[in-house]
């Protein structure tokens, strides 16, 4: 990626192509995606205008910006961070190690909370474990009267929701705690929930984006997704719901606590590679 190296200028075309085989080597499962996404950053432009204009050249600053991002990439960082923000279902979010990545699989969160949520008026909605803020946000912009607010014990992450808060323009309250001391006095009419759930002795086995780079007390916490259903029963309102993602395998023990708490309509829902992902339940 130096201008004036013997493959010729470093054009638009040529930077992607060894950015591509860059990424390739350093185990990237998707290289050229991920050179065109960071070469759409580096230059601001939309990925189907880098097509446009293959063989432009590179300025010495785009450059030096391209390799940067490239480099950082290929050192197993997460797109998501090496570009500084994610789309997560309707909103464009800033991301970075103080939270989680959201993941294709928490929509599935949201769409069956928004489900539990139809036909109530001003519903008070708490996201246990908010993180960046993505599920209470999402819920806020789909559910426009219902008052959401978003718990973490991290104060890192709640700055960072509260900055994408300040983004997308969406009123969401953040409250800090630890959800093993119980969750903020409600009632509440739902409960959702994205709360650590892998286990601790699967860290090291993780992808290096996952392992090295996102902040390890967001993804194993024992005992947390067990947490938050018991304290969910402290808080819900007659009718209220609760809503949780939980880890392969975790489904079925997860759903058979709620019944033993006393929730009923208990429901698994699976996620796109159909692993049983979601578990809800009503409480009367």
């Amino acid at each position: 990626m130096t201008s004036g190296s013997p493959e010729g200028p470093s054009t638009i075309g040529t930077v992607l192509r060894r950015s591509t085989d860059y990424l390739a080597a350093r185990g990237s499962e998707t290289p050229r995606l991920d050179a065109e996404r960071l070469l759409s950053k580096a230059l601001g432009l939309e990925r189907i205008e880098l097509y446009m204009a293959l063989e432009r050249p590179l300025t010495p600053s785009e450059l030096d910006s391209a390799r940067e991002l490239v480099v950082r990439r290929g050192a197993r960082e997460p797109l998501q961070y090496v570009l500084g923000e994610w789309w997560f279902r309707r909103l464009m979010l800033n991301v970075d190690p103080r939270a989680l990545i959201p993941r294709p699989e928490t929509e599935i969160l949201v769409d069956r909370a928004l489900l539990l949520l139809d036909g109530r008026d001003a519903p008070r909605v708490i996201d246990v474990g908010t993180g960046s803020g993505a599920i209470a946000l999402s819920l806020k912009d789909e559910c426009p009267g219902a008052r959401v607010s978003g718990f973490d014990f991290s104060p890192d992450a709640l700055a960072l929701a509260a900055d994408n808060a300040a983004r997308t323009g969406l009123e969401v309250d953040f409250l800090e705690g630890d959800l093993f001391d119980g969750l903020p006095l409600g009632p509440w009419d739902l409960v959702v929930s994205n709360p650590p759930y892998v286990d601790a002795a699967d860290v090291p086995d993780l992808e290096p984006e996952v392992r090295d780079w996102e902040p390890h007390e967001a993804l194993t916490a024992d005992g947390a997704v067990a947490a938050v259903a018991r304290g969910a029963v402290d808080v819900l309102a007659a009718g209220g719901g609760i809503v949780l993602e939980v880890g392969a395998g975790q489904a079925e023990t997860t759903a058979d606590l709620l019944e033993k708490l006393g929730l009923h309509d208990v429901r698994v829902t699976p996620d796109l590679r159909g692993i049983d992902r979601v578990v809800e339940g009503v409480w009367r």
